[in-house]
């Protein structure tokens, strides 16, 4: 199958979004589908080649398609949208349209379904709900306006009715939608994945010294819980921990380093952004790691985090905020340990169980190595082809 996947982002793109969109490709590549992956250059220089920088051997089945990137934002987006028709009614015409911009879809949505490819539409959140929460989880968000609102809503709606095919990322955010614009038929349920490693031991570090060391891998928005993670260290005095992520000159790393020297000082090592590559052995220098997503509609109903199967591979015991979401993928006292979502007590209380029970900790970890490989980059493909496969009446 021909696929055109469109993705009107910088790329390689450090967020959780660019890893999704390239492991998504590779592993639907990887399964003989041809997909052109339709992105902007990179906007650093020299710019970096994404097959390295995501750690994936070039396969002569997916083409990195660069738009062109006039300097403007307004600019930028119009030539990405029309480089979006070229290659969906042109001569890259495909036998799909794969894609997770809600403007996008909605634009090609008003193409007759003859003059057009079949367009699936890969939901991440209900965007007027998501707007109006943004500023509430991300510092420099501003609150939308009432036509704002009401256009992402119509949006929504076009691209629910129209669409050909539907994801979710989670069976919450599609229960919402059924429940704001009814049923409709092919919509899959289909959440993020992991790379599956080998890994030598599972549990707590063997032999560890310096102290018990808790692992947190992300963004430092708010919302994802970086301040409640501070706040329980306090609770645990002879426990440090370890943050991946947080973009230089972005105010949430700013604020949470300056919370962590306040509350714990010399007690949390801030690793930075590091190529994606590096993750998996910078989890397993901790004990646990950590999932503290605060309360809101994000994170009970719309999030699949990339850390929480990237976690689940690493063969350490998890301890996460025990929301709707997370728990479509852990299972109480199975393989992780949840506490009430943002409350930094029983977050303590959370980490110093499993850090005090050894034999605990392995089972988690091992109980969820073994799962995670129901969420793997491949069995995601799957799931996406078996959608794309009903779609088109085509096989790979």
């Amino acid at each position: 199958m021909r696929i055109t996947y469109l993705a009107d982002i910088r790329f390689p793109l450090e967020r959780a979004n660019g890893v999704q969109t390239m492991e998504t490709c590779h592993a639907l590549a990887r399964r003989g589908h041809r997909v052109r992956l339709v992105v902007r250059p990179d906007s650093a220089s020299p710019a970096r080649d994404p097959w390295t920088y995501y750690g994936l051997a070039p396969v002569p089945e997916l083409v990195i398609d660069r738009v062109s990137a006039p300097a403007s934002p307004a600019a930028r987006r119009a030539a990405y949208v029309a480089a979006s028709l070229g290659r969906s009614i042109g001569r890259f015409r495909a036998d799909l349209i794969l894609t997770r911009d809600l403007a996008i879809a909605a634009l090609l949505l008003r193409i007759p379904a003859a003059a057009r490819p079949p367009i699936v539409y890969e939901s991440h959140g209900f965007s007027p709900a998501v707007s109006e929460d943004l500023p509430n989880m991300i510092s420099t968000a501003a609150a939308p306006t009432s036509a704002k609102r009401r256009r992402l809503h119509a949006r929504e709606q076009r691209v629910w009715a129209r669409a050909d095919g539907y994801i979710t990322i989670t069976a919450a955010l599609a229960r919402e939608l059924e429940g704001r614009f009814g049923p409709r038929p092919g919509l899959a349920v289909v959440p993020d994945g992991a790379r599956v490693a080998e890994v030598g031991d599972v549990g707590l570090r063997p032999g560890a010294t310096g102290g018990r060391v808790v692992g947190y891998a992300g963004h430092l928005y708010p919302w994802k819980g970086p301040d409640v993670l501070v706040a329980a260290l306090e609770r645990l005095p002879d426990v440090r921990a370890l943050v991946v992520g947080g973009l230089a000159g972005e105010p949430d790393l700013g604020r949470v380093r300056a919370l962590a020297d306040r509350a714990v000082p010399g007690r949390v090592e801030f690793a930075g952004q590091v190529d994606p590559p590096r993750v998996a052995a910078l989890l397993r220098q901790a004990d646990v790691l950590v999932l503290p997503n605060t309360p809101g509609r994000v994170s009970a109903a719309y999030t699949s985090p990339l850390k929480l199967f990237e976690y689940m591979a690493s063969g350490r015991p998890i301890v996460a905020s025990d929301l709707p979401a997370l728990r479509e993928v852990l299972r109480p006292d199975v393989n992780a340990v949840l506490v009430e979502a943002g409350d930094a007590a029983a977050l303590a209380a959370g980490l110093a169980r499993v850090l005090a029970d050894a034999a605990l900790a392995a089972r988690l970890a091992a109980q969820a190595r073994e799962d995670v490989r129901a969420w793997t980059w491949d069995r995601r493909a799957e799931r996406v082809e078996a959608l794309l496969e009903a779609v088109t009446g085509r096989r790979a």
